[in-house]
């Protein structure tokens, strides 16, 4: 049985931060990728960061590149992401997701399809 639950979302004015924690429980953080995503009202939902399984190699949207950081914490089954100076436009539910077995490669990808489990969401609100 696998689980996403996050937390640490927020309200937050621009250019401040938020770290985000999603604690996985019956996933293997060191074979399967995680990513996190965001979807907007009225938006799509698009792809943030990920984090592989295989080497903890990462990926980030260009529009995060240099604000946001994942990362992974093995002995706590959870993995992170830091937004740092963040904008109006990063306002959203983000959602972490594990990567699904049935296309499993080990390496992340910033596209939903590859992901089979999700959390529930938390909000995030940036806003003077």
């Amino acid at each position: 049985q696998v689980q996403f639950v996050e937390s640490g979302g927020g309200l937050v004015q621009p250019g401040g931060s938020l770290r985000l924690s999603c604690a996985a429980s019956g996933f293997t953080l060191d074979e399967y990728a995680i990513g996190w995503f965001r979807q907007a009202p009225g938006k799509e939902r698009e792809g943030v960061s990920c984090i592989s399984g295989n080497d903890g190699s990462t990926h980030y949207a260009d529009s995060v590149k240099g604000r946001f950081t994942i990362w992974r914490d093995n002995a706590k089954n959870t993995v992170y992401l830091q937004m740092n100076s963040l904008k109006p436009e990063d306002t959203a539910v983000y959602y972490c997701a594990g990567e699904g077995r049935t296309y499993y490669s080990g390496s992340c990808y910033i596209e939903a399809y590859a992901y089979d489990y999700w959390g529930q969401g938390t909000q995030v609100t940036v806003s003077s």
